[in-house]
């Protein structure tokens, strides 16, 4: 139970601090991390802490100069990540909208199939596009 609770801390610490690679990480790989290199900080110096608003996140950073280097090398990567995907998700229909209008006539942004055709024409579609899908966590 201890486990879980440690887990579920980390995740939401990661989503509260979203507002680096080719790939970005997903959110549960993010909590994943978070709650492996954190969760004896966590426990230690915040475990009574509520999860929801930021609490989690403000708690950590009051205790940061108590908090071991790894977990704060994972959680500044895990917020360049979480932001890098948010990013990229807010950008694939600008990105995209050369390679939709000659491989998927007829869709739009928001379309169902929108993102089924930019994937299944990634072959010919350009690298921006591509590596916007990637970092969505789309591809």
């Amino acid at each position: 139970m201890r486990f879980i609770t440690i887990g579920l801390a980390a995740a939401a610490m990661a989503i509260g601090m979203a507002g680096a690679s080719a790939q970005t990480m997903s959110y549960s790989d993010a909590g994943a991390l978070l709650a492996q290199s954190c969760g004896k900080d966590i426990t230690k110096y915040c475990a009574k802490v509520n999860l929801g608003d930021g609490a989690l996140r403000d708690c950590m950073m009051s205790q940061q100069a108590k908090i071991s280097p790894q977990c704060l090398t994972d959680y500044q990567a895990v917020v360049a990540s979480i932001t890098k995907r948010n990013a990229a998700q807010q950008s694939v229909a600008k990105l995209c909208k050369n390679d939709v209008v000659r491989h998927c006539q007829g869709m739009v942004a928001g379309d169902a199939h929108f993102l089924s055709c930019l994937n299944a024409a990634s072959r010919v579609v350009t690298a921006a596009c591509n590596q916007a899908i990637v970092d969505a966590g789309w591809r």
